[in-house]
């Protein structure tokens, strides 16, 4: 564990209530002391539903410590089951609460005998583990456990369903845009006359788990979450999985290809009927007149972009896929593309490779700063984390991935996969450069060109002092290259151990820069 005041994905703990609070009818027992319970207040900021099931913490204080939790924790347990009668109550300690060393499990053991719900003790360990491994642990844990327990009495279902149907795996709370995501791939799905079975675990029913096998495949839209329930229902039911994300035209149509082949791969007993829908035309059609991103990405406008400089950084799979775009259907440079998904971090290099100059792995924000600071994009394409940064470098950040804000769920209809979400990424690209040209020109022909001139460094560890005179001139040069000036004069003050910035040390460093 460590001590930050900013984190790119939260604890183990986080990602275990996103998922039990993403089912209907599952209730969450958070074993924890008081600082801890701050899921409910988070989720009911940011998440826009009318009514979800809050999560229940079992707080651990001083009398607790001096006697023991069970009791407490049996307690609440019973209590929830008499009051809410979920089918499933899920028991999840923290990182804090787990240095206590306590034998949870007996404690879930024990509740079960006077429950009428089923209670499962988070098989996670929260000191090796980040907010989105856990959700995946937690998501395939759930769902292995009523598969078993329906094949003990006997309740699996004997056949695929007679159309061909999928599952999509792993839209749950607080993901980000998940819920436009979904309502695209059903869209998409349906026009292929394909059919879902179930979605989980995002209004999801413990009861339905059941259910999976019928499906014919089973879709994992995003790495994070949902993985390892694909590969589970592969060894187990001999399901195949589509683990490609329909973000951006070649991927969106590399994704349908997928589906196809696996459905054109069943033996004759539940054979896919191709004449029912061609979908090489469905990907020509679509790509061509619903997708405005092919034709805009030849624009006149979109061609002002090709070569411009920029830097992609957030979870394993938007990471990935806006490399892929920004360099193959926009022409766009990208000169660094990173992820804090350390754990998926051989998958990532892979995947980007031939797409970047270079490559950044790591969960402290502070290095991505620096790596932007040093770069000097044209735009930013990361979390809310790197839009901050943005802010201060005045280099534009469009958010492409968690962690969010308020404004990344949307009530309007904002998909990022499938060929509607094309025309939303083509938007977000494109309006992330145009907003700085509006800067430029309302610098130039009057409007809030009376900001004051940002001072802040991002480096940690030098303070700069500009002096009155350095910052009048500083405040004479436009504003579309001010702060490239700025960041290069504290670059050279740096470099040369320079504190106080002076009208001296701007020439000597534009001296330096040769301009």
């Amino acid at each position: 564990m460590k001590l930050a005041y900013w984190m790119y994905a939260g604890p183990a703990h986080i990602g275990t209530l996103r998922v039990a609070s993403s089912f209907k009818n599952v209730h969450a027992i958070m074993h924890a002391p008081l600082g801890d319970d701050y899921f409910n207040v988070m989720r009911s900021m940011l998440e826009r539903e009318r009514d979800f099931t809050p999560v229940t913490a079992s707080i651990v204080d001083r009398h607790v410590l001096a006697r023991g939790s069970q009791e407490k924790v049996v307690e609440n347990i019973t209590r929830k089951d008499k009051e809410e009668h979920p089918d499933l109550i899920l028991l999840t300690p923290t990182c804090t609460s787990s240095i206590l060393q306590e034998d949870l499990q007996n404690f879930a053991d024990r509740a079960a005998l006077e429950s009428q719900s089923d209670v499962l003790l988070a098989d996670v360990n929260h000191y090796r583990v980040n907010e989105l491994q856990a959700a995946d642990r937690t998501l395939e844990q759930v769902v292995r456990f009523y598969l078993e327990k329906a094949k003990k009495i006997n309740q699996l279902p004997k056949n695929k369903t007679e159309k061909p149907s999928v599952n999509i795996l792993g839209i749950f709370t607080l993901g980000f845009h998940n819920n436009h995501d979904c309502r695209e791939l059903k869209r998409l799905l349906n026009d292929l006359g394909i059919e879902v079975n179930e979605v989980i675990p995002e209004g999801g029913s413990i009861q339905n788990l059941k259910n999976l096998p019928k499906a014919w495949l089973n879709i994992v839209p995003y790495r994070e979450v949902g993985l390892m329930t694909a590969v589970y229902l592969e060894k187990e039911f001999k399901m195949p999985y589509v683990d490609l994300t329909p973000m951006g035209l070649v991927e969106t149509a590399a994704f349908i290809r997928e589906i196809k082949k696996i459905l054109n791969g069943f033996d004759k007993h539940i054979q896919f009927d191709e004449s029912l829908i061609n979908f090489e035309e469905y990907i020509d059609k679509q790509t061509r007149f619903v997708s405005q991103a092919a034709w805009f990405s030849r624009s006149i406008d979109c061609q002002n972009l090709t070569g411009k400089k920029t830097v992609v950084f957030g979870d394993a799979t938007h990471s990935v896929s806006m490399t892929k775009i920004l360099t193959r259907e926009m022409g766009l440079r990208v000169v660094c593309a990173g992820t804090y998904c350390k754990h998926d971090a051989d998958w990532f290099r892979e995947q980007v490779f031939g797409f970047c100059d270079e490559v950044l792995i790591t969960d402290d924000h502070t290095q991505v700063a620096d790596m932007i600071a040093r770069l000097e994009p044209a735009a930013i394409f990361g979390t809310q984390m790197e839009r901050h940064v943005g802010k201060r470098l005045d280099i534009p950040c469009g958010v492409i991935s968690a962690p969010v804000h308020i404004q990344n769920f949307p009530l309007g209809y904002r998909p990022f996969l499938g060929y509607e979400g094309t025309n939303q990424i083509a938007d977000l690209v494109y309006n992330s450069f145009t907003l700085g040209m509006e800067d430029h020109l309302l610098e130039i022909f009057g409007g809030h060109d009376n900001k004051e001139v940002i001072t802040k460094s991002l480096s940690t560890d030098f303070s700069f002092q500009w002096s009155q005179d350095a910052l009048l001139e500083l405040g004479k040069i436009p504003g579309f290259v001010r702060g490239k000036v700025k960041r290069n004069t504290e670059k050279f003050a740096r470099e040369n151990g320079i504190n106080q910035i002076t009208i001296d040390v701007m020439y000597a460093a534009k001296e330096s820069a040769g301009t």
